[in-house]
């Protein structure tokens, strides 16, 4: 993919000197405590460097539009937060559309305008559908997923089991998106 622009955001490929900006976001144990599969609060810069080498790694293998991008600030370029595309449990069809920012990127709207620019990309794939899932405490994720456009279509345990709630994001759910 190539990187993705949007009025104030760049969605690119994590890059191996991304790992300080990242662990802002995968070392926050606000973030962290909140990632489903339930990830571990990542320690320190040299455990960032290595998760990022292994993300690098395994993207070519990624049949698009899977894979996880990096969010920066095009004014500032700085790293603000992380994007993924994957399977789900049981990891045959559904594909999650995942948002992480750090916490004090929080409540700008970031979130949901690289998560919309990366689901328009995504629809130019071979897909018709994109799934969130969130905790059900989860309100920050929750309402970001409404504002991307995603439909709440229920509450599951198929997925991690975990209680969760799932939203899903067709392109014609996408129209009145920016």
């Amino acid at each position: 993919m190539e990187p993705l622009t949007t009025e104030r955001l760049l969605v690119r490929p994590w890059e191996v000197d991304d790992a300080k900006a990242a662990l802002a976001i995968y070392g926050a144990a606000e973030v962290t405590r909140w990632l489903t599969p339930v990830m571990g609060q990542v320690d320190d810069v040299t455990a960032m460097r290595t998760l990022l080498e292994t993300w690098i790694a395994e993207q070519p293998e990624q049949l698009p539009p899977r894979g996880r991008w990096a969010v920066q600030l095009r004014d500032t370029g700085e790293v603000i937060g992380g994007l993924a595309i994957r399977l789900l449990p049981p990891y045959e069809e559904d594909l999650e559309l995942s948002w992480q920012l750090r916490p004090d990127a929080w409540g700008h709207g970031y979130a949901a305008e690289a998560a919309t620019a990366l689901a328009r990309w995504a629809f130019t794939q071979d897909i018709d559908e994109l799934f969130a899932v969130a905790r059900p405490t989860n309100t920050r994720a929750i309402a970001t997923a409404e504002r991307i456009g995603m439909v709440w279509v229920g509450e599951t345990t198929k997925y991690y089991d975990l209680r969760l709630q799932v939203f899903r994001l067709r392109p014609t759910d996408m129209s009145g998106q920016s």
